[in-house]
């Protein structure tokens, strides 16, 4: 059965943004956090992002942004907040033993059918899971910042996890208009900061031995491949730039591995490039919090817009 409430464990931006989420896709959803002035503040926080989203045309959902702040409420009580809920998401700072002891304290009051979720970017399901009584409910649902706006979630499991958990959280992550990927096992960093990180690497070595400016290398994704991989993941353009991707390999392969055994180690990310990145950086956006929340604000309608135009194009 699908749930009709969903309870957000933190109201941070992670949580207001997974409040949104499910309150879009019609779901009641209790807000849980220790202090009610922090709630307080993230339901007026959550109010001025629907009701400047509905002025935009962007707001998700069928129904109106009143109609879906009517759908969320706020708690201070953990067990008051989890009961009637039958899918939790923990999205509390990233601490290993914050999240742990939070989900002990779940794992004492939940039911059997419960799904417990962790929003975690980087701890390892069993690193979290391990020794609970409902481990075979328990999965990670990692979405992207801001998940709002950024609607890919991976799902990775536990070893333990029941294959019923993972296919209804993937069930739901659709339902609410997400885009769920699942991991067949866990893995390190998960699969998008891999390929992040492997990206930021060679960006920073690129720029720490003197080959491009900061400035130029970010050009090169935002103008350059961001545009391709906006529409398209890199196997499929492997197949697109050639005759499949067998004849791409027959093609490539050897100059792929030429450029690839140029790669140096994993880098430190420390000393000079820190501070020509840092520089070139701050030249462009300064580190002043007005600054840098406009700018944030600029990506978010951005990735808005970008949003709105995958899901035309997908239509057509």
């Amino acid at each position: 059965m699908e749930p009709s409430q969903v309870a957000i464990i933190g109201s941070g931006l992670i949580g207001r943004s997974w409040a949104m989420v499910f309150a879009a896709g019609g779901f009641k959803v209790k807000l849980y956090d220790i202090a009610q002035e922090q709630l307080t503040s993230a339901l007026e926080n959550i109010r001025k992002q629907m009701k400047e989203m509905e002025k935009s045309g962007f707001l998700k959902g069928a129904l109106s942004a009143e109609q879906q702040l009517a759908l969320i409420s706020v708690c201070t009580d953990l067990k008051a907040a989890v009961e009637g809920a039958t899918f939790i998401q923990e999205c509390t700072p990233e601490n290993l033993e914050l999240k742990k002891k939070i989900f002990g304290q779940l794992d004492l009051i939940v039911g059997d059918s419960v799904i417990l979720s962790s929003s975690t970017s980087c701890l390892l399901p069993s690193k979290l899971f391990t020794g609970l009584k409902h481990v075979k409910q328990c999965i990670v649902s990692h979405p992207v910042n801001p998940p709002y706006f950024v609607p890919l979630v991976e799902i990775v499991p536990h070893p333990e996890t029941d294959p019923s958990t993972t296919e209804r959280t993937y069930a739901l992550m659709k339902k609410i208009g997400q885009s769920p990927v699942k991991l067949n096992r866990e893995i390190e960093g998960f699969v998008l900061n891999r390929l992040q990180y492997a990206v930021i690497s060679e960006a920073w070595r690129l720029v720490g031995e003197g080959v491009i400016s900061p400035t130029d290398l970010d050009l090169v994704m935002s103008d350059g491949l961001g545009m391709r991989y906006a529409f398209i993941g890199p196997l499929e353009t492997m197949h697109l730039n050639a005759e499949g991707v067998s004849n791409y390999c027959e093609r490539y392969a050897e100059g792929m591995r030429l450029v690839l055994n140029t790669f140096g180690p994993v880098p430190e990310f420390s000393g000079e490039t820190v501070q020509k990145v840092n520089q070139a950086l701050s030249e462009k956006i300064p580190v002043v919090p007005k600054v840098l929340d406009a700018r944030r604000k600029w990506r978010d309608e951005c990735l808005t817009g970008l949003a709105k135009l995958k899901t035309q194009m997908k239509s057509d």
